[in-house]
């Protein structure tokens, strides 16, 4: 039987605006301390202490599917869940996306950044540049009435566009008292198709986009997700509420206003 998609109170949904804020500070005070020499595992540990003591808030990730972490770190050809390690270190020519979900008063947001390192070659600096855009092209076309299949043919086309691949095995999802609810929420597809979407819906759109061809595997450690050519990858993703007459991007950071408008 297929799982309902929760439809959003206005208060739950104020609960969920509140958690997402909490997010998007941590991304911000996160930008001032990643850097060159850091850790993965150091980047875990400053995280899941600015949320617990800074922010009174929980790292939701932390106990998921017996996860032990509280984020994950992607870099250069991982395409997501990353797993930190005290022996993995930034190196100026990285790219690595945080991945990063916060839960509190019940409801959770979850969103992800690319950071690139002070050396990261143009080619990975183009691939996250076009990555970001094509999450936003997905993102503009969330409104009631929209389709999921609208979502997913904006982010395609863009990526396409410009010669990436999208993966497949990964999507976004319905978000709010749990991480993973309904819907699933593909990164490619057909205008018109699929769920249509309602006022208070409230899920993550977070395109994967390869630098060379779409296939991944996992690694032995049963999360890291990696291309299999060994080429790049990138990854940004918002947890977004339908409104409406559009969207609302619950996680948007404060170098963000001038897009969401």
């Amino acid at each position: 039987m297929r799982e309902r998609v929760v439809i959003k109170t206005p208060e739950e949904i104020d609960l969920m605006r509140t958690s997402g804020q909490l997010l998007a500070d941590v991304f911000e005070r996160l930008d001032d301390v990643i850097k060159p020499g850091m850790t993965t595992m150091e980047v875990n540990d400053w995280v899941e202490h600015y949320i617990v003591n800074e922010l009174d808030a929980r790292p939701a990730s932390k106990g998921q599917y017996d996860y032990q972490f509280v984020l994950n770190t992607s870099l250069n050809d991982v395409v997501c869940h990353g797993v930190p390690n005290q022996l993995q270190r930034l190196k100026p020519s990285d790219i690595v996306n945080v991945d990063i979900t916060l839960e509190k008063n019940g409801f959770i947001a979850d969103s992800s950044k690319m950071y690139l390192m002070s050396e990261a070659p143009s080619v990975a600096r183009r691939l996250s540049y076009i990555t970001y855009k094509a999450m936003w092209q997905g993102i503009k076309r969330v409104r009631p009435g929209a389709t999921l299949g609208d979502i997913g043919s904006a982010i395609q086309s863009v990526a396409n566009a410009n010669g990436y691949s999208v993966v497949r095995e990964y999507c976004g999802h319905g978000i709010g008292r749990k991480m993973h609810e309904a819907p699933q929420v593909l990164h490619y597809g057909e205008p018109n198709t699929g769920l249509t979407l309602q006022e208070g819906m409230t899920f993550t759109i977070e395109p994967m986009i390869n630098q060379g061809n779409a296939k991944v595997k996992t690694k032995k450690d049963g999360w890291t997700v990696v291309t299999r050519d060994k080429k790049l990858s990138a990854q940004w993703e918002h947890t977004i509420l339908v409104t409406n007459d559009g969207y609302e991007v619950l996680t948007l950071r404060e170098e963000e206003k001038n897009l969401a408008l």
